[in-house]
């Protein structure tokens, strides 16, 4: 399949439904007073996605590749402060795992994908 627009990007499609439960869990329970920390963590969920997004209209390869280790960099900064949400008890041992196992799932096909345009290079 042929992607023509960056909602076809099965990381950008994961990622947005990732963004949706980020809001969601951390908008309920102890976490929603924590200003600061809800911010951050929603912020750098979103940016998996824009990421990609902006990447994919920038008009070069290189700079898709480069949005993208963005994006896969927004992801590891989520998953950090997904540990710190479950050191203070923001979410639970079983939240935390579903979680991460949704992120782990982006961050593989986002590497995935630079890799892709890396060797797609190499080879024109």
């Amino acid at each position: 399949m042929k992607i023509e627009n960056f909602t076809d990007i099965e990381a950008w499609k994961q990622a947005r439904l990732f963004v949706e439960n980020i809001y969601h869990i951390f908008s309920e329970g102890n976490s929603q007073r924590d200003f600061g920390f809800k911010d951050q963590i929603q912020r750098a969920s979103v940016s998996i996605m824009s990421n990609i997004a902006e990447g994919f209209d920038s008009g070069s390869k290189k700079s898709f590749i480069q949005f993208l280790s963005y994006s896969y960099r927004s992801a590891s900064e989520v998953e950090s402060l997904l540990y710190v949400a479950l050191d203070i008890h923001y979410i639970d041992v079983k939240q935390h795992n579903e979680l991460m196992l949704k992120l782990n799932s982006i961050k593989r096909l986002i590497g995935g994908f630079i890799r892709y345009l890396k060797n797609s290079e190499h080879s024109n």
